[in-house]
């Protein structure tokens, strides 16, 4: 689906008091909930790197990325807007789909983080679909701070909170900077 289905699917489904995913807890809508928050902030506030310009100038050909995502994903919900800003920029060079996780578990089983349904995962392909690479589910600075604070047992909420508080100091560079040197190799 283009980002905009995603967007609205995961909107009707909170005025439904549901999300997408198979999990239809509480907490998950109200993690949705929030997700929709975060990502009208950074449809708004998202400024890409001057970079991407001159790379959309000269790329040779185009790219296909496919990103697999779910609305209660807090992960989710601070790097694929991102990731739109990054397609839509490429003035039609890059097609851009989204697929739910939960709906896609054999494209999901190919692409496991330690064994695990990580997401968002975007995958890029070549004009001849042609898998170039994959990334995800988060930037490695951030995966370094969600390592260690699992590893100092920090309460799952003070997580969460401190892997909230990288994304918004970090305002997106990382995610754009992991993408782009994917791009340049």
């Amino acid at each position: 689906m283009t980002y905009l289905n995603y967007r609205n699917l995961i909107d009707n489904l909170i005025l439904q008091n549901k999300t997408t995913g198979n999990d239809q807890s509480e907490e998950m809508i109200n993690y949705a909930k929030l997700n929709i928050q975060r990502m009208n902030r950074l449809d708004k506030t998202t400024i890409l790197n001057d970079n991407w310009n001159s790379f959309f100038e000269n790329l040779r050909s185009n790219l296909k990325w496919v990103i697999l995502t779910e609305g209660w994903c807090g992960d989710a919900a601070q790097i694929v807007p991102v990731i739109n800003k990054i397609a839509e920029a490429s003035n039609g060079k890059i097609e851009f789909e989204l697929f739910l996780r939960d709906e896609n578990l054999e494209l999901m089983d190919k692409y496991l983080t330690n064994g695990g349904r990580a997401i968002p995962k975007l995958i890029c392909y070549d004009e001849n679909n042609i898998e170039l690479w994959n990334w995800g589910p988060r930037p490695k600075e951030t995966q370094d701070l969600v390592n260690q604070l699992k590893e100092n047992k920090v309460d799952l909420n003070e997580l969460k909170t401190q892997l909230h508080l990288w994304y918004t100091h970090d305002k997106t560079f990382n995610i754009q900077l992991e993408i782009f040197q994917r791009l340049i190799k």
